[in-house]
């Protein structure tokens, strides 16, 4: 039996198992249906199977909802029509085409600089010049934009893509942008005499691939979006008359690392990789039917599957510059087109998409009025969406109001974002950084102590002490401090018992939101409530509630050790917190115990913490477009943020009852999530495994992964030594 006979078994008997004896193709055009109904005969002539039956329809979108009521199996389609098709229909990805490298790919998406122009990176390009080939283009627009903006470096304020262009650039040359902001035009010289400025056409000299990068070379840009292959083109002797004396080696790729590569090795340095056309087919269609049918077809048929000159047209069902089918790698065509789709869904935003108002969860009365406070604000610099404020009985209310829809946003700490996550649902849209960058989205949680306090040298001369905590269930106060103290065997609760293990362990403390039935009183006993001496250990409530509140508890010697983050000592010392309380504290006052079983200095928190924790995150809805909340809050901070000279301020809550309300008072700017965007990627791996912990303690039946695994491997070893 030669190859192909047996190949031809081999496909017939998994046509049978699969029961697919047909496969209908849709195509979009009487040209292409004349191509599909030639090939359907050449492949039946050459014994290929399934059978192939063409399906005509007016455009892709009916060609998804045709897939959707099962009148077609199958078609080819665009990187930006698949996209759009994941909104109308459920598929999979059978197969991709390909050049003859086998790579899959359209093109890269680079972004280029000079390589004498040695300080910029792709984290630096707010305030450059920027050169693109074109609005609305692929290379020039699409990537770049798209990827700024999902990554959180560029926010866009009610989906207006080109003002936050402008905003982010200096100054550009953006062909086709002439009813848009004049900056993205500045840049631009049109035809030689000077007319035609800005045009989408080639009467503009920087339009295209090649007119980006000439923007490039003759400085009007800093930096060129381009394909990978426009520099090659137009250096060392090749190109037109003004790319003459250019040498490829004088310029760069930004990587997404923040490095910079050769030009040569965009494989690895790109914003992102378009892929070429991929191949639909139904939920229900197994995807290597289809590939095996294409390959073999291919092979088999003699029909030119990627021509379509006989056919008058051109990229007739498939790319005419393809040759041959690839395995898609993975049927989720979200995974199939990769960093390719976040770029498209972070540009895939219309005004029609911003929603008129933004309802804002708060806790308190404090909170209640900063927010009013904030809408007013905002809307007096005509922000959107307008913010609009809802009072939440608890945290938890809150949570459960977003995803009902009676509200839509809360600002969380890392335990309760957890929760947000896993019980409600929800997502990050904003984190906040207290160190003015991005990796200020991470602080540190810290144990506090009286420098003068010489009974405390390690963890375990904390049992029969006094403690003083931001809340109950929070990450820096309690999460934390409570993990590491099972994790050193210092305490050993029985099952899920931590609240009593504590209880047992000091003498004191005050946690405010223990005030709970069945928990230890002695966890409230240090707590003194508000300024009446009212609402005792309640959350939001007493005094000594939150980082300031832990922290003053400590001061006010109600306990001997203070769980707080990093920068609560130097908010609250050496004149920078007034109240009468802290007036004239001294940082050098205050040391911190290192879970090292060693003390340092406040100075010292990168070497001498707790753990390193994610931030505050505003978490919302999976579907709200959290690129809209970021758009707002990140334009909102350039005037009432950390350097606003009156009037309100978004980081700041000593106008009002409380503190961190709203936001935290340390924040110094509001962040984009760039790639973590679910509440497990916000907040890290380790960090999740002290939260999991935190649910049970290890007597409990809670197991992790590994252990579930090992459980499985050592159930497996046994059977098999049984036998």
């Amino acid at each position: 039996m030669d190859t192909w006979t047996f190949l031809s078994v081999l496909l017939a008997l998994t046509h049978y198992v699969s029961g697919q004896s047909t496969i209908r193709w849709c195509v979009i055009s009487v040209a292409e249906e004349s191509k599909c109904k030639a090939m359907a005969q050449a492949f039946s002539s050459a014994s290929v199977r399934p059978a192939l039956k063409c399906v005509l329809a007016a455009s892709k979108a009916e060609c998804a909802q045709k897939l959707t009521k099962k009148e077609v199996d199958a078609f080819s389609a665009s990187a930006k029509d698949i996209y759009d098709i994941g909104k109308l229909a459920s598929f999979k990805i059978a197969a991709g085409e390909s050049d003859a490298d086998g790579k899959g790919i359209t093109y890269y998406g680079v972004a280029v600089v000079k390589k004498t122009n040695a300080a910029i990176n792709i984290n630096n390009l707010r305030g450059k010049k920027s050169c693109h080939t074109g609005k609305n283009r692929t290379a020039g627009w699409n990537v770049p934009l798209g990827y700024l903006i999902d990554s959180g470096m560029m926010s866009v304020m009610g989906c207006n893509i080109p003002q936050g262009v402008a905003d982010f650039f200096n100054a550009s040359c953006i062909p086709g942008a002439k009813d848009d902001p004049p900056s993205l035009c500045q840049q631009c010289v049109g035809d030689r005499t000077g007319q035609f400025k800005c045009d989408p056409s080639n009467k503009e000299q920087y339009y295209a691939y090649d007119g980006a990068f000439r923007c490039l070379v003759e400085d009007a840009g800093d930096v060129a979006f381009v394909k990978h292959t426009t520099v090659s083109e137009n250096t060392d002797g090749k190109g037109p008359s003004w790319t003459q004396e250019l040498q490829s080696k004088d310029y760069q790729l930004l990587c997404r690392d923040g490095t910079r590569s050769p030009v040569t090795d965009y494989e690895k340095c790109h914003l992102a990789r378009v892929p070429s056309r991929g191949i639909v087919i139904h939920p229900d269609i197994t995807t290597s039917v289809v590939y095996n049918m294409l390959t073999e077809g291919l092979q088999k048929s003699g029909f030119s599957m990627f021509s379509s000159a006989d056919f008058g047209g051109g990229n007739l069902l498939f790319s005419d510059t393809s040759t041959k089918f690839i395995q898609a790698g993975n049927e989720n065509y979200m995974e199939w087109m990769g960093r390719y789709y976040h770029i498209l869904k972070a540009m895939d935003c219309s005004q029609s998409d911003v929603p008129s108002q933004l309802q804002w969860c708060v806790l308190s009365h404090g909170e209640q009025q900063k927010c009013a406070d904030m809408a007013v604000a905002f809307k007096s610099k005509n922000l959107i969406p307008n913010i609009q404020c809802v009072y939440g009985a608890s945290v938890e209310d809150c949570m459960k109001k977003i995803q009902n829809k009676e509200a839509d946003a809360i600002t969380l700490d890392g335990g309760y974002i957890y929760t947000a996550g896993k019980s409600y649902g929800l997502i990050p849209a904003v984190g906040e950084s207290y160190t003015g960058d991005t990796d200020g989205s991470i602080y540190y949680a810290v144990a506090v102590l009286r420098k003068s306090n010489r009974d405390i040298q390690r963890f375990s001369d904390l049992k029969g002490k006094r403690s003083c905590h931001t809340g109950y269930g929070r990450t820096a106060g309690w999460n934390i401090p409570m993990g590491l103290l099972i994790e050193k065997g210092i305490i050993r609760p029985q099952t899920c018992q931590v609240a009593q293990a504590a209880g047992e362990f000091f003498e004191s403390a005050c946690v405010p939101g223990a005030d709970q039935k069945d928990f230890p009183e002695n966890l409230c006993k240090q707590c003194i409530g508000d300024s009446s001496g009212q609402f005792r250990c309640v959350k939001g409530k007493d005094l000594y509630d939150g980082y300031d509140g832990a922290f003053r508890c400590l001061v006010e010697n109600h306990g001997d050790v203070a769980f707080v983050k990093h920068s609560t000592v130097f908010q609250n010392t050496d004149g920078n917190n007034t109240d009468p309380w802290a007036v004239n504290l001294d940082s050098r006052e205050f040391q911190l115990l290192c879970s090292q079983e060693s003390r340092a200095e406040v100075t010292q928190f990168t070497k001498c913490n707790l753990a390193r924790v994610p931030s505050h995150a505003v978490m919302i809805r999976p579907d709200t477009n959290h690129h809209i909340i970021f758009g707002l809050l990140d334009k909102a901070q350039r005037f009432f943020g950390v350097n606003s000279a009156s009037g309100f301020k978004m980081f700041d809550s000593k106008d009002y009852e409380g503190s961190d309300l709203i936001f935290k008072d340390s924040t110094i700017t509001l962040i984009g999530v760039g790639e973590r965007k679910t509440y497990e990627e916000w907040l890290g791996q380790s960090y999740l495994d002290s939260l999991i912990a935190m649910e049970c303690s290890a007597s409990s039946t809670v197991f992790s992964f590994s252990s579930l695994l090992l459980m499985s491997i050592v159930s497996s070893l046994v059977s098999l030594l049984a036998l």
